[in-house]
């Protein structure tokens, strides 16, 4: 018994729904993986009672494409490889692909300049030069309109000068109130408003889209300014020195990355005659890959450590490598790190960094379809085979049909589609380059040639599955390696068979196991003008092809009269059938 255990193991294990076990069909772990198989199920049982035909000789399918196909080309990444590969954040999911073409911050001056309005707010702080109203009256009145002169004080007659240059415009009342009961401490009532700010010129030079004399106010910020000579240009001026000059020296240098990235700007109270210098652009590195700022980053000098780097970038959890490009000592340069090593490295004028995922996954994800009980997705360790994930898989044995499980697989799907495509191409150019010898032989190839062009139109759009047969002949399971994104397919017990194909009238019949494939033939209207028995096929649910049925079809196939076509009617017939029976059995289009 021990071998054939062995061999049964990897069946789909039965959930009897009599009582006999309860609880859930699945043993994983916290954090979805599969564990061991639950105890005491009857897999090897259920193996046992699943009615198979008589002992015969294993058939297994090794590759679902004809020898023509190529399965693995010099040059390209296999599927067992896998290979770097680079994930956009989730908040973008239609970035372009390659290197960065925006330059860090430019998007600050997309925007139209501001207008200085002559109401502040009252955060406005009162600069020299502001017009100031202030009114007292009670036991004394006095009056003054005025501006703040250069000592910051606005003078009150009977009262003297008032300090206010510094004062926020919300506080004015507060402040020139407090000045005035120091002095007059009987019943007295204050009125202070600001009627005006003082207009200056600030000269805005440098790489700048518009040059010239701004006009604004004195508590504005650089970037007001900057905005009204049309920003920073992106292609030559630098967005981290940018210089503030007063009489001809530098009072003060404006880095901008602190403010797009934390917020945080400098103030500067300016006078009339100051000038704003945008200096030329330093070196530029540029990120892409997997990383959140996808940009041209400015390096400040005339080198960046890679520490700077990955803040500035944000790299997203998935990456694990980097590859940095550039040019040192006038030839190209690049190396191959992670990302803890890119810390230490210093990144040079115009270097490319691309962050991308090149760490193997641990785990895999399948999908289970077709008659099954509990979870559609499994999680696994990408090292499973299909006998061992189908132990923790539970059905109804009275309705799953488990001697034909198969896969659906997306890489066997596009092997499929490429094979279809290049036998497409191939007739096409026999289509086209053939000569013909006499003027007969000419019109029949014309006429081949129109039906020929509408059907291969019509076959490059058929999608094929994928399908991978896994079962053999006797329903014993292949423990093939599984793959990402594989689906494993359970079909429904059927007591029916299809037949199809060169038919009169293609059906569903009724199986019944002393019916030979004549009988089903019969009962379907007998042939077609172009069916015969020695052109029958029969599929099997697992996807297994029996070309030459010796014996009847089982509860659940597919009975197909393939077409037969005289060769003298056409010159490529033999092609075209060929490239019919590829298309229709990939993509299950028979019916």
């Amino acid at each position: 018994m021990q071998p054939e255990r062995r061999a049964m193991r990897g069946r789909v294990l039965a959930l009897v729904l009599s009582g006999l076990f309860s609880g859930s069909a699945l043993a994983q772990s916290p954090d979805g993986l599969l564990q061991q198989p639950v105890p005491g199920r009857l897999g090897p049982m259920l193996a046992q009672a699943t009615p198979v035909p008589s002992a015969s000789t294993p058939v297994q399918a090794n590759t679902l494409l004809p020898d023509t196909s190529p399965t693995a080309r010099q040059g390209t990444t296999t599927a067992a490889e896998g290979g770097a590969v680079v994930s956009g954040p989730l908040g973008e999911p239609m970035r372009a692909p390659g290197p960065a073409t925006a330059v860090f911050g430019a998007a600050l001056f997309a925007r139209g300049a501001p207008s200085s309005a002559d109401t502040p707010n009252p955060n406005y702080v009162i600069g020299i030069g502001d017009r100031v109203s202030v009114r007292v009256w009670g036991a004394i009145e006095s009056e003054a309109i005025g501006q703040v002169d250069a000592d910051g004080n606005l003078f009150l007659p009977s009262i003297g000068p008032i300090k206010i240059a510094g004062t926020r415009a919300g506080d004015l009342q507060r402040v020139v109130e407090t000045e005035v009961r120091r002095i007059y401490t009987q019943q007295v009532q204050v009125y202070a408003v600001l009627l005006g700010v003082n207009r200056i010129g600030v000269f805005v030079t440098g790489f700048v889209k518009s040059p010239g004399r701004q006009v604004g106010t004195g508590m504005e910020s650089v970037l007001d300014y900057l905005l009204r000579a049309g920003g920073v240009d992106p292609a030559r001026g630098s967005f981290r020195n940018i210089e503030i000059q007063r009489g001809g020296r530098t009072v003060q240098t404006v880095d901008l990355y602190p403010f797009l990235l934390a917020g945080r700007l400098t103030r500067f109270l300016f006078q009339e005659g100051d000038t704003i210098v945008v200096n030329k652009q330093g070196a530029l590195v540029s990120v892409d890959g997997a990383v959140r700022n996808n940009y041209l980053f400015e390096v400040p000098g005339r080198a960046m450590q890679g520490e700077e780097l990955i803040q500035l970038a944000s790299p997203l959890p998935a990456a694990t490598n980097v590859v940095v490009r550039g040019t040192r000592n006038g030839a190209p340069w690049s190396r191959y790190t992670t990302v803890t090593e890119l810390r230490r490295i210093p990144l040079l004028d115009q270097d490319v960094v691309s962050f991308i995922t090149d760490a193997p996954p641990q785990t895999i994800r399948v999908s289970i379809e077709g008659s099954r009980i509990g979870p559609s997705v499994l999680i696994a360790d990408r090292d499973i085979g299909l006998c061992q994930l189908l132990d923790h898989v539970a059905v109804n044995p009275t309705m799953a049909d488990t001697a034909s499980v198969f896969l659906l697989r997306p890489s066997v799907a596009a092997q499929q589609k490429r094979t279809i495509d290049e036998t497409l191409d191939r007739l096409e150019r026999q289509l086209f380059t053939a000569t013909s010898v006499t003027t007969g032989v000419a019109e029949i190839r014309t006429a081949e040639a129109g039906l020929v062009t509408q059907y291969i139109s019509r076959a490059r759009r058929i999608q094929p599955e994928g399908r991978l047969v896994v079962s053999d002949g006797s329903g014993r399971c292949s423990d093939t390696r599984l793959m990402d994104g594989d689906t494993v397919v359970i079909p429904e017990r059927s007591e029916v068979v299809l037949v199809a194909g060169e038919v009169t009238a293609p059906q569903a019949i009724l199986w019944r196991p002393n019916l030979k494939v004549e009988d089903y033939v019969s009962q379907a209207g007998g042939f077609t003008q172009r069916g015969n028995l020695s052109n029958i096929m029969i599929r099997r649910a697992s996807g297994e092809l029996v070309l030459d049925p010796q014996v009847g079809p089982r509860p659940g196939d597919e009975l197909i009269a393939l077409p037969r076509l005289d060769p003298k009617a056409f010159q490529i017939a033999r092609d075209v059938l060929q490239l019919i029976y590829q298309t229709a059995l990939s993509a299950r289009i028979f019916q």
